[in-house]
């Protein structure tokens, strides 16, 4: 399949993101913000190509095809900022470029829980690639009832001014856990909810993530013994 791409955000939306955060003037180096957006989107592209040549074999090669689709999205600015100031960072392109991490992602969306790592496995074997850092929510789930395997990697993204490893983040989930991230995102930013059928709704979430995870445990058991 084709990796769905984001558009990669231009000087314009930029300034006018930073302009409405009103710390365009902290920053300072605005080009050096500009060129670790650029960076982050042309290792994103890296990481996708790659995936999409692991998707090719895939479909070509072998009777399954444990990629379902992929997206490729670029952190805004507003949502970069909130999470340095959350995070209790400086706010300077040096402390930016080194701790934020997920700027560049992107999102592998598998069949069934094995074709995680399987993903995984075939992602980070690649020579050029170094794993930076791993979460695994599915083994161990936030409190919320979230599951996803989180992993940051590191690829050599060629400029005309030299060599950059850049950090790109990589999210693989399978279908249904897609979709219970994607509701649970929908009810805690649609703030025009009120704060019981929030609370409500939590609660069923959180329940329904257990019971989707043993839904999907058993069907991947059922596919394994069709094999």
């Amino acid at each position: 399949m084709i990796l769905e791409r984001n558009n990669f955000p231009n000087v314009r939306q930029i300034t006018r993101e930073l302009n409405r955060s009103g710390l365009k003037d902290q920053i300072g180096d605005f080009k050096g913000l500009i060129t670790i957006y650029q960076l982050r989107h042309a290792g994103a592209n890296e990481i996708g190509t790659k995936l999409e040549n692991l998707d090719d074999e895939y479909s070509v090669n072998y009777d399954h095809n444990p990629i379902h689709h992929m997206e490729e999205r670029m952190k805004s600015i507003n949502s970069m900022l909130r999470k340095v100031q959350k995070k209790g960072y400086p706010l300077t392109i040096e402390s930016i470029d080194k701790n934020i991490h997920d700027i560049a992602g992107i999102r592998v969306v598998t069949n069934y829980i094995e074709d995680i790592y399987k993903v995984e496995d075939a992602l980070v074997r690649q020579s050029d690639v170094t794993l930076l850092k791993r979460k695994d929510y599915i083994q161990d789930p936030k409190p919320s009832g979230y599951r996803s395997l989180h992993i940051v990697v590191s690829v050599p993204v060629f400029q005309s001014n030299g060599v950059f490893d850049v950090p790109v983040e990589v999210q693989i989930r399978t279908i249904g856990m897609d979709m219970w991230a994607s509701l649970e995102h929908k009810l805690r930013y649609k703030t025009n909810v009120p704060a019981d059928k929030v609370a409500k709704h939590t609660t069923s979430l959180q329940k329904y993530a257990g019971e989707l995870y043993d839904i999907e445990s058993r069907m991947q058991k059922i596919f394994r013994d069709l094999k």
